[in-house]
């Protein structure tokens, strides 16, 4: 029968003769069959190789396909439950669900659904069966995928106050590549909000004709109009996450153009700019839900007064008004934001001294800043509050104020004061943004904060690298909604839980993955054809005792099915808060590998069972026909 099969669907194409290159590549895009043009060029040349000419015939184009398509991996497990190597029944088909993918919750329906949806032989499926054809079309789904199907969609309690949730932020959007001479761009925007980012940040300064700009101030980058800025993030806002949208204004402008932003904040996003609070009550003692701010956008920046204020301001006309509000500077200059001025250190300073400059000396400059009413009063459930200590917020902070605090201030307050730092980020929404000597606009590794439960780890969207991997990887969960509900031990105001000391919280997962093969994957840059010589390395990031990385072998110049089968065992502490990254390198020396493609996923979002894992590319593209396949083991 399938053979029948094939003949059918693709004698069409061999009506006027036999096929080249082109026309090949044209009827496996015709039945859907992902490949990559190096490989289908080797096998192609392989089958040309019989013969002489450039033209294939139909049992050529038969060899291509079982080349490309008859995995050895799929056939062997078809035939383990096949009743006589040819046909699966239902009945068998749901003995594999429960056996070898762990679906002990499958019945006749599951087996008799996936049959419906990937058996492409007509007599085959009526019969209620599965052909190899079949099998391999649903071996290669998105059901078969390592990342669970549950995941795929938002099934987290989306009710609970925003900072008990990892939010996705992004640092420096307008910016598309580094921070001192690189270009702004409208794209970052866009991109940052297709992504599912739920926290944009906007610098603005002072514009010619009473215009805001947004860049990168005192550098080269390029300037792009404030109001350009707000008609793209008001396109976009809700695309590809329903939950609120939060915009961090870094804010340089004068009051009079402050008065310009608040008017193209209103006017240009309407109703969905949050502008009082939701239900019209002013008791302030806990923050709403992503579920109660649904198609909201708020707008997180300083405020002068109180809501009351505000609120009263609201119903009279006003314009022109401005306070003054004075605060410290900045306890972490050298990791604000702003790029620092150059220091010169003495050689003969030792560690003892340096120790001692971390003390306070003098006392605190005041600095003022000007701030418009308009735009204050725009301040709702996110309000820009200058950190000064954990125990100075756990006296005066309000849940709607806000703390940013840089990477290197933070991570001295991570390592010295972790159970203080989770008591704080139980409470109050701490972003965390990159250093300002970080010129190329390089990313830290965001774990260290999620470990803590900092809300909103902002990173450069537009610098790609493990830590954006990371990123991407732990907002794939909950639907990649832009929001994943913090464990609850990062929630619990009362929590003893460190990273460092997990105590009580463990709950230890031993995790097991045979690696078996992979399919496709990316040649090497070196390779004429469409050679590499590929190893993988599984990579577990998680709280320091749960960080490791192992290796598999290499296997000499073959990308398009290395095979494995080599098994990896990782024993798991704090699985709520691991991620796992599959990462494939070719040997290109025994110093030198080159990055080939990675995967990287929440570990609690895993898969058990023989499983596809997809590769995705250096830029975050997903690399459509090369895939790994491993078995994933757990209790």
């Amino acid at each position: 029968t399938s053979h029948t099969w094939f003949w059918n669907l693709i004698q069409n194409d061999f009506r006027t003769g036999n096929i080249d290159f082109e026309g090949c590549m044209r009827l496996l895009e015709k039945m859907q069959i992902p490949f990559d043009e190096d490989h289908l060029k080797h096998i192609f040349k392989k089958t040309l190789d019989k013969h002489t000419g450039d033209i294939i015939s139909m049992d050529d184009f038969r060899a291509i396909y079982r080349a490309l398509v008859h995995r050895p991996e799929f056939e062997e497990l078809f035939k383990a439950y096949s009743i006589d190597g040819k046909i699966l029944p239902d009945g068998q088909l749901l003995k594999f669900l429960v056996k070898e993918q762990f679906q002990t919750e499958a019945n006749e329906t599951t087996a008799l659904e996936i049959i419906m949806k990937y058996e492409p032989i007509d007599e085959v499926r009526t019969k209620r069966m599965m052909s190899l054809e079949g099998f391999i079309r649903y071996m290669n789904s998105e059901e078969c995928s390592i990342f669970k199907s549950q995941h795929r969609s938002i099934y987290q309690d989306m009710n609970h106050p925003l900072c008990d949730y990892f939010i996705s932020s992004s640092h420096n959007t307008y910016l598309i590549a580094d921070q001192l001479m690189g270009p702004s761009h409208l794209w970052g925007y866009t991109s940052a909000l297709l992504k599912g980012c739920r926290c944009l940040e906007i610098d603005c300064w002072d514009g010619h004709n009473n215009e805001p700009v947004v860049y990168h101030g005192h550098t080269l980058t390029s300037k792009i109009p404030f109001r350009s800025v707000i008609h793209v993030i008001d396109k976009y806002a809700f695309m590809s996450s329903a939950y609120p949208l939060v915009l961090s204004l870094e804010n340089h402008c004068s009051p009079k153009q402050q008065e310009v932003m608040a008017d193209c904040l209103k006017t240009i996003l309407g109703d969905k700019l949050l502008s009082s609070p939701i239900g019209g009550e002013v008791d302030m003692t806990r923050l709403p839900s992503p579920e109660a701010l649904k198609f909201k956008v708020l707008i997180k920046n300083k405020k002068v007064g109180t809501l009351e204020q505000s609120l009263l301001r609201m119903e009279e006309e006003y314009h022109g008004e401005v306070e003054e509000l004075s605060e410290t500077e900045s306890e972490d200059r050298a990791s604000d934001d702003t790029i620092p001025p150059p220091t010169v250190r003495s050689p003969s300073k030792r560690k003892g001294e340096r120790r001692s400059s971390l003390l306070p000396q003098k006392k605190p400059k005041m600095r003022k800043t000007k701030i418009a009413l308009a735009l204050s009063d725009l301040v709702i459930y996110t309000k820009s509050q200058k950190f000064v200590s954990f125990d100075h917020s756990l006296q005066h902070q309000q849940c709607f104020e806000n703390n940013s605090i840089g990477e290197s201030y933070a991570r001295k307050l991570l390592r010295s004061s972790a159970r203080e730092f989770i008591a704080h980020t139980a409470r109050f929404i701490t972003r965390i943004y990159p250093k300002g000597t970080r010129m190329t606009s390089s990313n830290y590794n965001p774990q260290e904060f999620w470990n803590v439960g900092c809300q909103m780890v902002a990173l450069n969207f537009q610098t790609p690298g493990t830590q954006m991997e990371l990123q991407d990887g732990k907002f794939l969960d909950n639907g990649g909604c832009g929001y994943v509900l913090k464990p609850e031990f990062l929630r619990d105001r009362n929590t003893t839980f460190t990273p460092r000391n997990v105590g009580g919280y463990s709950k230890p997962m031993s995790l097991s993955i045979r690696l078996i093969s992979g399919h496709q994957l990316p040649p090497s840059s070196m390779s004429k054809t469409n050679k590499a010589d590929p190893m993988v390395q599984i990579e577990i990031y998680g709280v320091p005792e749960d960080q490791t990385r192992k290796k598999s072998s290499v296997i000499k110049s073959n990308a398009l099915c290395p095979k494995w089968n080599e098994t990896f065992s990782f024993n798991i502490q704090v699985p709520e808060l691991a991620m796992i990254r599959f990462c494939v390198e070719d040997e290109v020396s025994l110093v030198c590998n080159e990055f080939l493609g990675q995967y990287t996923l929440p570990v609690m979002s895993l898969n058990t069972g023989y499983r596809k894992i997809p590769l995705i590319s250096k830029d975050g593209i997903k690399l459509e026909s090369a895939s790994l396949f491993a078995h994933i083991w757990y209790y």
